[in-house]
């Protein structure tokens, strides 16, 4: 039992990346300007943070509403910082996003990531 205990402590400390997970919503008719937004200035600004190993956006359409989930991915909690700021639960907005959005969810959520 103690083995499986301790093999489960380390595990947890040997993280290979951490994932940013941001939600938003939109009316379905500026869905794909939104897009195209994402697409053109968020993605290259989280790739251009130094520690930023990847950025997607994922959009899902139902009825009148489009939902848009962005995940990065980083190497450290420092690289998260460096783009987010200190508290980085708090959700990083642009300013075009007050023109297409619902409403501005405050946070973001992270997830310690592991590919095996």
């Amino acid at each position: 039992m103690l083995d499986s205990c301790t093999s489960k402590i380390q595990a947890r400390t040997i993280i290979n990346m951490i994932t940013r997970i941001w939600h938003g919503r939109t009316s379905a008719a500026k869905a794909d300007e939104y897009l195209n937004l994402m697409r053109t200035v968020a993605i290259p600004d989280y790739r251009a943070t130094p520690g930023n190993t990847g950025a997607y956006v994922l959009r899902r359409i139902e009825g009148g509403t489009a939902h848009f989930f962005m995940l990065t991915f980083w190497e450290s909690e420092a690289a998260v910082r460096a783009f987010a700021g200190d508290d980085v639960s708090v959700a990083k907005y642009y300013d075009f996003d007050k023109n297409f959005l619902l409403e501005m969810e405050p946070t973001s959520t992270h997830y310690e990531t592991y590919d095996r």
